[in-house]
């Protein structure tokens, strides 16, 4: 499904140049589980955003179901985000002062699905992430953090993207509710969605099927995790 041949990425600053990304190559199937981490400044955030079809790589190619991402206008990047990627943040990024199944909604807002198909999409992405139907008409500042972050989760899921990705998404929850939302990833990939997920905790990653680890732009490692961390809800 992902396939970044030799990626680089540099950033100019005047007339100083740093490199992010220093030929990054790697190959995801779809159906995968991958967890990306390194520490600060390992390029993981640089390469979250390439796949994410949020920047472009300095050179190399980006190739999504076999086509070059990196040849892509503007405007064919925007179309590839709205139907085949979901994004979830550390920072959730919800309106605060809006209802749960309002902030779900918003990737539709724009589009010509009607208001009653977007509300009943959303209320079915709520459900999925296990939100229940006394919390849909909450504002979103009367939630939970763990709550907070699976309506960001069901708000990624709205377009049904067969990608997903994830940056940080338990950076500000504690331990318990860290647990519960890596238990929607596992579910969600076990029902046949690709996640790539990007953290820097090793307790977090062992929860993916493969880890990817990164230091100073290039790829450290890439194996296999043989004792992987199963959530509650995927042992009942």
């Amino acid at each position: 499904m992902i396939d970044l041949q030799q990626i680089t990425k540099t950033y100019q600053s005047g007339e100083n140049e740093t490199q992010a990304l220093k030929g990054v190559t790697i190959h995801v199937d779809e159906g995968e589980f991958v967890a990306i981490m390194g520490p600060s400044g390992s390029g993981k955030s640089t390469l979250m955003h390439i796949l994410g079809a949020l920047d472009k790589p300095s050179t190399g190619h980006y190739l999504l179901d076999g086509k070059d991402v990196s040849t892509y206008s503007e405007k064919e990047l925007a179309e590839l985000r709205k139907k085949k990627l979901g994004f979830v943040f550390q920072s959730f990024n919800l309106l605060p002062r809006t209802t749960a199944v309002r902030n779900v909604m918003l990737p539709l807002l724009y589009t010509n699905v009607s208001e009653s198909k977007r509300t009943g999409l959303a209320e079915e992405s709520l459900r999925a992430v296990g939100i229940s139907e006394k919390h849909w008409a909450h504002m979103s500042n009367q939630l939970s953090g763990g709550q907070i972050q699976r309506v960001a989760i069901a708000r990624a899921l709205i377009n049904s993207p067969r990608l997903i990705l994830a940056d940080e998404p338990t950076g500000n929850l504690d331990t318990k509710t860290s647990e519960m939302v890596l238990s929607v990833f596992q579910r969600l990939n076990n029902e046949g969605r690709t996640i790539v997920l990007i953290t820097h905790e090793p307790d977090i990653a062992n929860h993916a099927k493969r880890i990817i680890s990164m230091r100073d732009g290039l790829i450290e490692s890439d194996t296999q995790v043989k004792n992987r961390r199963i959530s509650i809800e995927e042992k009942q």
